[in-house]
């Protein structure tokens, strides 16, 4: 009997052993995930992508050119938290009831992906610029932690007055330090350049750079000096954002742990200029994406033309950590794992990512009853369809509070003034001016997206494809905007209290404090 005994003990701390061995082996295989993504930088000022002269990124490319660069990456919503809410959680920004807004308080019924992997034996932390603007807290009041523990507290130099003081890659390797051995990790890293304010002329002074190296304004501005000034400033904190990528992949590699980490680089909307940021064009909501996976990707330095929305990246973390939806309690995610794309071969095309939906609702406020400008939009093959609902709204803000759906700066500033002046009223109108019930711009032979398809009868049939196709998704994706419902959005409470119901107090004649408007942004009220 006795050794009857042993015998199962053996067996059972044989077999306890091997589990443990199993799992030990199976956490092993988890990679880990770097998530790296610039605040306000649009795709074609990435160099890999060839479209400029003037922008040099060599860590972005880096990436691309040791993995994949995709085309046609886009987020569903060209502003800072929807853009960001919609990366964390894998759904649409009208899948997300407040946090499709802009500076909203975040629903605690949704679970981010970074909370799921801290739940699920990953170890997760971020530095910079995590979920913002707005306010995250639990059903009990307590202040969530969306993008993991932060890691700000080690600064740097910065080489301008408004660039971050943070030091991003020595913050991420307090991270790494801070981790237990064989622990998988996901880091986010939220570049908070080239968000505006910029230093007036830093890219000429401190980044070696000259007005005539723009080989072109883009239409909708006008071009002169202080737009191309304005430009390069712009183009300076990108190479700045490019280089603290750089210097985290050295940090990276030097810790071990380049050969397994799924490193992913993109923006959380377009650059913030007039038209861009918080619009629904392409300059505004397709954006830079480079993934690099080392061995683990076939045939990498190619690119990618599949469509692809940041609503994918959260079922792509948890498939890559081994998670499913219901593990994870991320429930219901509208997005789709990219793991195909990223192990597919050369060559390999998936049909059904052919379009992406867009959509915009309180992007800022400064219209009356703190009111959004809802729009929702379809890209697919080389056009992209948007229906505005409320075409009687300003879309970039009333003119009287300082069209605030648009950030301060030289660029915004020259077109004011020019169109006070009588002068490019034209694109004044495109910037600033009222739209249209629906538009459709053809991308391949308008990339500025400034002629208008939408009443022309030769048209009329792609229009009609595009619109069916898109509201029919909307309606299965349970969008309130598609039932009559859609001005709830309206009513979910501005977060930050010192804006909230914008319009009423400054007409009403309270001093306002903002960091994006400037004196010269205010029109009369005649406008």
């Amino acid at each position: 009997m006795r050794y009857l005994n042993a015998c199962v003990f053996l067996l059972t701390a044989i077999f306890v052993l091997c589990l443990c061995t199993v799992k030990a082996q199976n956490k092993a295989k988890q990679p880990n995930i770097l998530f790296c993504i610039a605040d306000d930088a649009s795709w074609q000022h990435m160099s890999v992508y060839g479209q400029v002269d003037w922008v040099s990124t060599p860590a972005f490319d880096q990436v691309a050119e040791n993995g994949l660069l995709f085309t046609h990456a886009y987020t569903p919503n060209a502003k800072c938290a929807p853009s960001r809410a919609s990366i964390l959680t894998g759904r649409n920004p009208w899948q997300l009831e407040a946090a499709g807004n802009h500076n909203p308080y975040f629903p605690a019924k949704f679970t981010t992906f970074m909370e799921a992997l801290d739940k699920h034996g990953y170890h997760v932390g971020y530095t910079g610029k995590g979920w913002a603007p707005g306010v995250a807290v639990t059903k009990e009041g307590k202040p969530r932690m969306l993008t993991g523990k932060q890691y700000s507290e080690i600064k740097t130099t910065a080489p301008t007055k408004n660039i971050s003081s943070l030091d991003y890659p020595a913050n991420f390797e307090a991270f790494l330090n801070d981790k237990p051995k064989d622990q998988p990790f996901m880091f986010w890293f939220g570049s908070i350049e080239p968000h505006r304010g910029y230093e007036y002329g830093s890219g000429v002074a401190k980044g070696q750079k000259k007005l005539s190296d723009i080989d072109r304004v883009p239409d909708f501005w006008i071009d002169n000096d202080t737009v191309r000034n304005d430009m390069l400033d712009y183009a300076f904190e990108v190479e700045y954002f490019d280089k603290q990528l750089g210097k985290i992949l050295q940090v990276l590699e030097k810790a071990g742990e380049l050969g397994n980490t799924i490193i992913v680089v993109t923006s959380d909307n377009g650059m913030p200029f007039p038209r861009i940021k918080g619009h629904v064009y392409e300059y505004d909501n397709h954006l830079p994406l480079a993934i690099m996976w080392k061995n683990h990707i076939p045939d990498p330095g190619r690119k990618v033309s599949d469509y692809v929305s940041f609503i994918d990246f959260a079922p792509t973390f948890l498939e890559l950590a081994g998670l499913r939806e219901e593990e994870s309690t991320m429930q219901a995610i509208e997005g789709k794992s990219l793991m195909t794309i990223l192990t597919s071969p050369a060559g390999a095309g998936h049909p059904h990512r052919d379009h992406v939906l867009l959509g915009r609702e309180r992007t800022d406020v400064g219209r009356p009853h703190d009111q959004g400008y809802p729009v929702r939009a379809i890209v697919k093959g080389k056009f992209i369809y948007q229906k505005n609902y409320k075409p009687d709204r300003w879309p970039s803000g009333n003119p009287e509070t300082g069209y605030m759906d648009t950030d301060g700066g030289p660029t915004k500033t020259s077109l004011l003034n020019a169109n006070r002046n009588g002068q490019y009223q034209n694109l004044w109108q495109l910037s600033f001016g009222k739209k249209p019930a629906e538009e459709l711009y053809q991308t391949d032979i308008d990339p500025f997206s400034m002629n208008n398809l939408a009443d022309d009868p030769g048209y009329d049939k792609i229009k009609k494809v595009l619109k069916s196709q898109m509201e029919a998704e909307l309606k299965a994706q349970k969008d309130p905007r598609m039932f009559g419902k859609g001005d709830v959005f309206d009513h979910y409470p501005y977060s930050r209290t010192d804006l909230a119901n914008f319009y009423e107090r400054f007409m009403k004649g309270e001093k306002m404090k903002t960091s994006w408007i400037e004196a010269s942004d205010f029109e009369p009220l005649e406008k």
